[in-house]
């Protein structure tokens, strides 16, 4: 038997594709440790589904392709391995978003501490500042990005992409948005149970046409339940944002939130900690503050759970206004709440290590 080598094992093994990423084994680097002996060759095998049936049909696979490349017959043992988690795979590797960057999680423990607005105004000042950004509204029983980014009458469009039926997302200030308010009437009360909104929150990781984003921030419900790990199992999180504000009862389940994602079980690192509402401003009084809600709890508990913490926003009338007129206060040129957005956006790009955007 003539010489083979390497790079003629390679080429030949780069026309089997890997079924579940859609792309060869060769360019997704799953080939390893090749070894040839006479006619026997091992090598490693890197696979997304580890199922039998799936193994047996990327043997054949396999086999096919180097006989036919090669012009003779080997006999192929292949060694498969499990790729790891899919938040833990390279960007071409996985299955789920792959051509987002970095998906962020933005939790708190409890309602009514403005995570909503604090995630609009990071999507729209990091795309103001040139990111492809994504958002998804993971509020599944009280969706309110429709309204905060002026888009309560939108609808996300179906599309074909490479032959499958997708959904296009709505867009808005240069953010890709979905949300299952888009589906609901506006005064409907979405009432599921647990399994339905999980797979609503599925569907809208999946099954929308979300493209090249540098950045996808996804705004989750309050508290820790089915979406929390459903949001764990299907997206390839690279970490998680707890927003609270500064009191202790707030405090108390911000830091039952980071513990959540501290879980075995889920394993999420915790980017960072923000303090909204965290002073009061009156327009009269521009250099006095009033901590109406305690100085600085969110700080402290970040240092004392060993988390970054990422700023503070301050509890400023015109950030609740531009919210409910779906213009957020990001917006607003040199005003202390669009700077308070910015210092937090800026910490985020450094503790994430956010590529520049081009």
């Amino acid at each position: 038997m003539a010489n083979i080598s390497e790079k003629q094992i390679l080429n030949a093994l780069s026309y089997v594709i890997e079924p579940e990423i859609g792309k060869d084994i060769v360019s997704l680097n799953l080939v390893e440790d090749i070894r040839l002996k006479e006619n026997k060759l091992q090598f490693k095998l890197k696979v997304s589904n580890p199922s039998l049936q799936s193994k047996k049909r990327l043997q054949e696979a396999c086999e096919h392709q180097l006989e036919q490349k090669l012009k003779t017959k080997l006999d192929v043992a292949i060694l498969f391995e499990a790729l790891p988690k899919s938040n833990e795979r390279p960007l071409e590797q996985r299955t789920i978003l792959p051509g987002v960057k970095h998906v962020i999680a933005i939790s708190s423990g409890k309602g009514g501490v403005g995570k909503s607005t604090v995630t609009s105004n990071l999507a729209v000042g990091l795309s103001q500042l040139g990111y492809k950004v994504g958002l998804i509204d993971a509020d599944i029983h009280g969706p309110s990005m429709p309204l905060m980014l002026d888009v309560l009458f939108d609808k996300p469009e179906p599309i074909e992409v490479n032959g499958k039926p997708k959904i296009a997302p709505v867009e808005s200030y240069g953010v890709k948005l979905m949300s299952i308010g888009f589906f609901a009437g506006i005064n409907d009360a979405v009432v599921w149970r647990g399994p339905m909104a999980s797979k609503a929150l599925e569907q809208m990781i999946a099954d929308v046409h979300w493209g090249e984003l540098d950045v996808m921030l996804l705004d989750l419900p309050p508290g820790t339940g089915d979406v929390h790990l459903t949001l764990v199992q299907s997206a390839p999180l690279s970490g998680a944002i707890v927003v609270s504000t500064p009191q202790p009862v707030a405090l108390a389940d911000a830091k039952k939130g980071v513990s959540m994602f501290r879980l075995e079980s889920i394993n999420i690192p915790v980017i960072g900690m923000i303090e909204n509402m965290s002073y009061f401003v009156p327009d009269d009084m521009p250099d006095k503050k009033y901590y109406i809600f305690g100085m600085e709890g969110a700080r402290d508990l970040a240092e004392q759970m060993k988390v970054p913490f990422l700023g503070e926003v301050p509890l400023v009338q015109g950030i609740r206004e531009a919210g409910d007129v779906g213009r957020p206060a990001v917006l607003q040129e040199n005003t202390k709440q669009s700077e308070a957005f910015y210092k937090v956006i800026d910490q985020l790009i450094k503790t994430v290590g956010l590529e520049k955007a081009v």
